[in-house]
Formats: structure tokens, C-alpha cells, sequence
């Protein structure tokens, strides 16, 4: 019997945000609930980003921003995993991003975005859809 791995979860801080502690929450409960969890830290660049993807073998990507470079710093990440092969992986946003900034992402490709007060598990029931 060949025994499923663990969805592996990559979760990001891209740009200069200093603060991350909701990161940090997120990457727990996730971890919690049976994810293999990667955490990058703080400051990471989008090619650091991609590169940590591509290193770990990951099925979905996190990324917590505060800072309102999203439109920048997101577009970046996306376009790194097109040049690496890593188009399909799954991409959710968590952090303060304008609801009229939503459509953008969408469009760009990413799957979820969770605002200030979602509830750990809404972001945890969309992960279990990774892969899937």
C-alpha cells in the first residue's frame, strides 16, 4: 500500500514587510492539521521565493503581505514559477490587500485571498483542496 505524503505548503513573506506574526499562525495551524509546512522568514525576494519552491518539491504556496506591494511583488512570483516549470502549483494570499485589488490577483492566478479576520479554518478547509 503506497501511503500518500503530506500536502507541503510553502508560506512566504515577499518584499520588506517586517511584521510577521499572522504568517506565523497560519504556517502553525496548517502545520497542525497535517501539513508539511515551509516558512521562509521575512524580506524574501520573489526569485528567493521561487527558488525555495522549486527546492522543496511544494504543492501550494502562501503568501502573507502587508505592505501593499502585492501588485508588484506578486506578478514577479508568478512569472518565476512560469520560468521554472512550476506553473501549476497552487497560490493563496493572506495580509492586507484592498478588496478592489482581488480581481487583479485573481486574474493573475491566485486561488485565495484572506483577509484581516478569516479564521484559521477557512484557510485550512482551502488547503485540503491543494492537489486535489
Amino acid at each position: 500500500m503506497i501511503s500518500k505524503q503530506p500536502t507541503r505548503i510553502l508560506v512566504a513573506k515577499p518584499g520588506l514587510d517586517g511584521h510577521d506574526r499572522g504568517a506565523k499562525v497560519v504556517a502553525r495551524a496548517l502545520r497542525d492539521a497535517g501539513f508539511e509546512v515551509i516558512y521562509t522568514g521575512i524580506r524574501q525576494t520573489p526569485e528567493m521565493i521561487v527558488q525555495t519552491a522549486l527546492q522543496e518539491d511544494v504543492d501550494g504556496i502562501g503568501l502573507s503581505i502587508l505592505s501593499g506591494a502585492h501588485l508588484d511583488l506578486f506578478p514577479a512570483i508568478v512569472e518565476g514559477l512560469k520560468k521554472v516549470g512550476l506553473e501549476n502549483i497552487t497560490i493563496f494570499a493572506g495580509g492586507i490587500i484592498p478588496k478592489q485589488d482581488y480581481k487583479s490577483l485573481e486574474e493573475l492566478g491566485i486561488k485565495g485571498i484572506f483577509g484581516p479576520g478569516t479564521s484559521l479554518s477557512e484557510i485550512v478547509d482551502f488547503a485540503k483542496k491543494i492537489g486535489t
